[in-house]
């Protein structure tokens, strides 16, 4: 082993610290955790979490990721029933534990640029893969326009139901998330968008 090499904590010991570490981020936020923190929810020593670890950053992450599991795309044959499989069960937009979890680390975000980073680009970046994928095979099949700007549309379901959540205090069900992609999300993917007129003032 070269001395840059860390011992791995492996197998049931490494899960049980992940699952303490997201025990500990649901208590207090990602802004209040410790690796101190983590180690006596763990019951192991700060020393065993920084073999395996180098901060606080990388332990977050790897227990995120974690709780998540693999990250698929699901193909039930349309659109309408991908977005439900992804945003309707777990890890998604109707799962309170999901919710909540994202919310311990919400202001972390705009306050630790090294893990907003990280978070983009290990957690949240494969979930956008993810969704991207589902939008560019309806567009494939002819589900949507061709023209359909999916920069725009892919984040506009979590957007919606996580503004309902974080500003207006709601707790999303399938229901709210289902009328969401009926009313609002697959309109926008299939209508020709609006013509805006400009009316010229005559001299």
């Amino acid at each position: 082993m070269t001395p840059t090499e860390r011992p791995r904590v492996e197998g049931d010991r490494e899960q049980e610290i992940l699952d303490a570490t997201l025990e500990v981020l649901a208590d207090v936020g990602y802004d209040r955790l410790t690796m101190d923190a983590v180690a006596t929810k763990a019951k192991a020593s700060k020393a065993t979490l920084y073999r395996r670890w180098t901060n606080k950053v990388s332990l977050v992450i790897e227990a995120l990721q974690h709780s998540k599991g693999p990250v698929h795309a699901p193909d039930t044959g349309s659109l309408r029933g991908d977005l439900q499989q992804v945003f309707c069960g777990v890890g998604g937009l109707s799962d309170p534990k999901s919710v909540a979890t994202f919310a311990s680390v919400l202001t972390a975000i705009s306050r630790d640029a090294a893990f907003a980073e990280a978070l983009r680009r290990e957690v949240i970046g494969p979930k956008i893969a993810v969704s991207r994928q589902l939008w560019e095979r309806a567009r494939d099949r002819g589900e949507i326009r061709p023209d359909a700007d999916l920069d725009l549309l892919e984040p506009a379901l979590a957007g919606i139901i996580l503004h309902r959540v974080f500003v207006m205090g709601e707790v999303p069900d399938l229901d709210i998330i289902t009328r969401v992609i009926d009313q609002i999300i697959l309109p926008a993917a299939t209508r020709e968008p609006a013509t805006i007129q400009t009316t010229q003032k005559e001299d």
